[in-house]
């Protein structure tokens, strides 16, 4: 009973913190492009093998939250960067992304020689931000609980499990989520960017959020209120008729 116990308590305690990577890594990917989103979830692995390998047990003793108070603030400032323009979008204030005007820009420069962008550095470092924090928390979950438990075996499958779960969910929502429009999927972004950012910062600052993970959702449904509030705002106080800003 003890054992399975601790795969479902592995398997419920990894799923959270995998969601959440898988939620970071869905809208770079979505909205910036897989390549690069994919080459920072395979940095963000390929360092994570090398911490576990190297310290194993150890991990407990990492400054966690010294981390999440970087990597948070990190994608606040990206998040919020994001949110801005969907801000600016949504109340008429900046010319909506017109994807066939890029297309075609994109088409003249590749006549002229322009050539294409091969890396883009912002998705990447999203992403491996992402995924190496949650990662961590993962490694910490198995150790911490496996420990308690004298059996790190068992703990570590109830997060390959949950992984596998998770993994599944990201396929199947990647379809619906390529549909949406950009415009739209980047107010998104944003406003998970800016969600996340907030909650990590405050948890590495020394916040004890109540109802701990659950409350990422209060965070959102914050973030959410405050933005459409201020598209509003500035839907009411923008000069009728002004054109919009490029």
């Amino acid at each position: 009973m003890h054992s399975v116990l601790l795969v479902a308590a592995a398997f419920l305690a990894a799923a959270v913190e995998m969601v959440e990577a898988l939620t970071i890594v869905l809208a770079v990917g979505v909205t910036r492009g897989w390549r690069s989103a994919g080459w920072g979830v395979a940095a963000a692995l390929f360092a994570l093998i090398g911490i576990i390998g190297a310290l194993g047990p150890a991990l407990a003793n990492l400054p966690i939250d010294d981390l999440r108070l970087v990597i948070g603030t990190v994608l606040l400032i990206f998040g919020l960067q994001w949110l801005r323009k969907a801000i600016l979008r949504s109340s008429g204030l900046k010319a909506q992304h017109d994807e066939d005007a890029i297309y075609r820009a994109e088409i003249e420069a590749l006549r002229d020689g322009g050539g294409r962008r091969v890396h883009d550095w912002y998705a990447f470092k999203v992403a491996f931000k992402g995924v190496f924090l949650e990662g961590l928390e993962v490694a910490f979950i198995i150790v911490t609980f496996g420990g308690a438990q004298k059996n790190v075996g068992l703990a570590a499958i109830g997060s390959a499990a949950a992984l596998v779960v998770v993994l599944v969910a990201g396929v199947i929502a990647h379809a619906p989520l390529s549909r949406v429009p950009e415009n739209s999927l980047k107010f998104g972004v944003g406003i998970m960017l800016s969600s996340f950012g907030i909650f990590w910062a405050a948890e590495g600052a020394g916040v004890s959020w109540p109802g701990a993970d659950a409350s990422l959702l209060g965070v959102i449904g914050i973030v959410i209120l405050l933005s459409f509030g201020l598209v509003a705002a500035m839907r009411r106080a923008a000069p009728h008729g002004a054109a919009a800003l490029t």
